[in-house]
């Protein structure tokens, strides 16, 4: 069975509460998907608004290497003419070689919110897909909220989809469009549906509503859909749309399905993690396949069984799909996950009790290493005496300033011995963790030019005893990143200051050290 991917993270994805993408941003994912090796990208609805406009009039589709570009409109407007309806025409006029339509197939929205008759959407379908088939697009028909018209009136539902077919629909797309069909009922309407349509390609578009957007999605297949739509980690409206990178590799990996090569594979992670950061979401750590914690083993138990056999506690390898395992360590570690941990990060250990002991004295007093390698690295070499601080501190102080008119500025000055040498250092920032890492990268980088590749990518407070309110104790956690590794950080103090200074500096000494190594 061939199956073929339909991506719609830039149109269905981009309505995604908080999301906003640019013409540019459609762009370069756009660039990114085409390299997963998937049939289809939909970019977007141009006629709904100028940006989607600005991208398909911008963009060359020959760019794509193996995704065909889908332009997305819905049928005319009952009563009229598709060549005169400027939502159609404008498809028919655009470069891309492909037309995704919508189409209502439950009587209740024909009726209540077309307020029109069965017959007449029926016309609307056919002139439509006619229309722009007739414009030498290859058409695929989205038949909107299948199963809930299914469910009321199969042969409505029937018949709206061999509207499409008998116009030249090349695909018919069975849409849970609400989200709220299970599996069982909804493979038994594809299976159906398969039935009726001998020879036609049908496809599925399912929503996380019910949180079966992905299962749904595997029941079609199973049910002989060949066409899968979805979304870069499930997102979209409400819920979100099924989630096409678990789909991809549960297709691939566990169905047996070849729908990608296995080094587009291997991209998953990279292109999950790609499409999160220009949408500005923060990944999911826990998300399956390619989330950070997908393949981290924490308890003593699953880290004895993975170093015996990886098999025992995980159902696939992780660098199928570009991702790595990780051992979080942490007060409930044993000795096998200190040992599991430091061999990641690079380290030999002989002493794991004496390292483990000081990994449990500083997690009481609120440090959390999870999500701190730099740290725990750094602590494991401290506790070994390997340790190689970049510089000693003599002091520091960090200045903030309002003026009368409303301007802040904060300022800090730092006071270090750099191999011997006394350096003193002072910047302005635009608070006091920006202050601190300007005035530090001032000092040390003319010692360590490796600095000039390392900034922070992620900054996060946590109080971790709200009941003393202002004089809490207070976490900071510190990602950085060279362009190729993103490393945690972590400090711990009642001053904010004097926590962030730590994080800072773990972040600073892990990433410069791992600088040297790989160039050494």
């Amino acid at each position: 069975m061939s199956i073929k991917l339909f991506d719609t993270t830039l149109r269905d994805g981009a309505q995604r509460e908080g999301v906003s993408l640019t013409a540019e941003d459609k762009a370069r994912i756009a660039r990114e998907l085409d390299s997963l090796g998937l049939h289809y990208i939909e970019a977007g609805f141009p006629a709904s608004n100028p940006k989607d406009l600005e991208f398909f009039e911008g963009f060359d589709a020959s760019e794509l290497e193996n995704a065909r570009l889908v332009a997305f409109t819905r049928a005319r407007r009952p009563g009229g003419r598709a060549g005169d309806d400027p939502a159609v025409s404008l498809l028919a006029r655009l470069s891309a070689p492909v037309a995704c339509i919508v189409a209502k197939s439950w009587r209740l929205h024909v009726e209540k919110v077309l307020g029109t008759t069965p017959e007449k959407n029926l016309e609307s379908v056919r002139d439509t897909v006619a229309y722009l088939a007739a414009a030498g697009k290859e058409v695929i028909f989205d038949a909107e909220h299948y199963f809930d018209g299914f469910r009321e009136d199969p042969e409505h539902a029937l018949a709206v989809l061999r509207a499409a077919a008998e116009a030249g629909a090349t695909t018919l797309v069975l849409c849970d469009t609400n989200g709220g069909t299970l599996p069982t009922e909804l493979k038994a309407v594809v299976a159906r549906t398969v039935r009726e349509f001998p020879g036609v390609e049908i496809g599925i578009h399912t929503h996380n509503d019910a949180g079966c957007g992905v299962a749904n999605a595997l029941a079609a297949v199973e049910a002989g859909a060949t066409h899968v739509q979805g979304t870069i980690n499930g997102v979209g409206e409400r819920c979100g749309n099924c989630d096409l990178v678990t789909t991809i590799a549960n297709l691939q990996l566990k169905m047996g399905l070849k729908v990608v090569e296995e080094e587009q594979l291997r991209r998953l992670t990279e292109v999950s993690n790609y499409v999160s950061e220009i949408m500005n979401i923060t990944p999911d750590a826990h998300r399956p396949y390619v989330g950070r914690s997908a393949f981290a083993h924490k308890g003593g138990l699953h880290v004895d069984g993975i170093s015996r056999d990886p098999r025992t506690y995980e159902h696939v390898a992780p660098e199928l799909v570009g991702n790595q395992r990780r051992t979080p360590v942490g007060e409930l570690s044993g000795k096998n996950s200190v040992r599991a941990k430091a061999a990641e990060l690079g380290l030999e250990v002989e002493d794991v009790s004496t390292v483990l002991s000081a990994i449990k004295r500083k997690e009481h007093e609120g440090y959390h290493y999870e999500a701190a390698d730099a740290s725990l690295a750094l602590l494991i070499q401290r506790t070994t005496g390997e340790d190689e601080p970049l510089f000693e501190l003599e002091s520091l102080r960090v200045i903030s300033e309002k003026r009368a008119g409303g301007e802040a500025t904060v300022e800090a000055t730092i006071k270090l011995y750099i191999k011997g040498q006394r350096v003193i250092s002072t910047a302005e920032g635009n608070g006091p963790v920006n202050a601190l890492d300007r005035a530090l990268r001032q000092a040390i980088e003319p010692h360590y030019p490796e600095l000039k590749e390392i900034h922070l990518s992620n900054y996060k407070v946590r109080i971790l005893d709200e009941h003393r309110a202002t004089a809490a104790t207070t976490r900071v956690l510190i990602d950085s990143t060279d362009g190729k590794r993103v490393w945690g950080a972590v400090g711990v103090g009642e001053n904010i200051i004097e926590a962030s200074w730590q994080a800072l500096v773990d972040g600073l000494e892990y990433g410069i050290n791992g600088a040297k190594k790989q160039k050494g």
